[in-house]
């Protein structure tokens, strides 16, 4: 990434900004952001702004009908003390799907690429080093035209925002198996990365913290009996030795930490099995001792342990290993 010329008031701002001594993942917002709308069939070129409130008409698509979109990804800080990137450009690609869904015009690779480098570049300063702290960024688009029939807007606003974090979780997790709703739909918007997907898990997401719990594990939409992801993050067992996440079906998200996984256990002594598992069997393969670790993965855990999976009618299941293969992979994520 390369410096980019910063406005006398945003240097400013970022001189006089300080990094706290926790920053617990998602709650500390870095004091600029960059900003490009889209209007009259155009990208504006964007630049860096404070960190402030965006004005938002009441009426507009993104709030009336949730015509949104965004991603999640992180600059680490590299050997050299620069920001780099991980694997921006997958990112980039399912934004524009989330986009092309939604029908809102996909940001350029270009002023993607512009955004991320202007914003880590800016705020190089305020990475963190320690192990698994990073810069999270949020690209984020939506629509602004105020109506209330049901069609889409012809201009949006595509910001970039910061967060210098730590990894999501710290410690081994307990999940629960959702057996009553459903976070996704065949045929909707599940695979897209879009904010109703979220809004939809969050009442059984509480249900489950107030069990005990910390994620919700989601079924198949059709039948109830395929595992798909958990609510912000992508699931993998180890089984045999080798390791089983849900296959692609429509209705889940395709997490770039999860395809690097695979990926790493491709040029390994590991199998990486992407296919279709059911919840039940993957019980018995606990039971018997076939699945001896699980483990989720995505951008803000990077890669978390999974200690219990559970129902909400109080039946547990432990595993007999925790955080024994998913070490190696969060090791082998860090030192890319």
């Amino acid at each position: 990434m390369t410096a980019v010329e910063i406005d006398a008031s945003v240097a400013d701002i970022i001189a006089a900004y300080k990094l706290p001594d926790e920053i617990p993942f998602g709650t500390e917002m870095a004091p600029i952001m960059f900003s490009a709308e889209f209007s009259d069939g155009t990208w504006q070129p964007g630049e860096l702004v404070p960190f402030a409130d965006v004005p938002v008409n009441p009426a507009s698509t993104a709030l009336q009908f949730g015509q949104q979109a965004f991603e999640g990804m992180k600059a680490y800080k590299g050997v050299d003390g620069t920001p780099h990137l991980f694997r921006p450009d997958m990112n980039w690609r399912r934004f524009a799907r989330s986009a092309k869904r939604l029908r809102m015009p996909v940001v350029p690779a270009s002023l993607f690429a512009k955004a991320l480098s202007s914003l880590s570049v800016a705020l190089a300063a305020f990475v963190p080093g320690g192990r698994g702290q990073s810069l999270y960024l949020r690209p984020t688009l939506f629509g602004l035209d105020p109506q209330f029939a049901v069609k889409g807007s012809k201009r949006f606003r595509f910001l970039v925002l910061a967060s210098p974090a730590d990894a999501y979780y710290s410690d081994p997790i307990r999940v629960m198996i959702e057996r009553e709703s459903r976070r996704a739909a065949r045929g909707g918007t599940g695979a897209e990365k879009v904010g109703g997907n979220y809004a939809a898990s969050l009442q059984a997401n509480e249900n489950c913290v107030s069990l005990g719990f910390d994620q919700s594990l989601w079924l198949d939409p059709v039948v109830g009996e395929n595992i798909e992801e958990l609510s912000a993050m992508n699931f993998v067992a180890v089984i045999d030795g080798g390791i089983h996440t849900p296959a692609p079906s429509g209705s889940l998200l395709e997490g770039v930490t999860r395809d690097s996984l695979l990926q790493l256990a491709q040029h390994s002594d590991i199998e990486g099995v992407s296919r279709e598992m059911s919840i039940n069997a993957l019980l018995g393969d606990i039971e018997s001792g076939c699945c001896s670790e699980l483990f989720a993965c995505g951008t803000g855990a990077i890669v978390a342990p999974i200690a219990v999976i559970g129902e909400a009618d109080g039946r547990e299941w432990s595993l007999p290993e925790v955080g024994t293969m998913s070490a190696r992979f969060r090791d082998a994520i860090l030192d890319i």
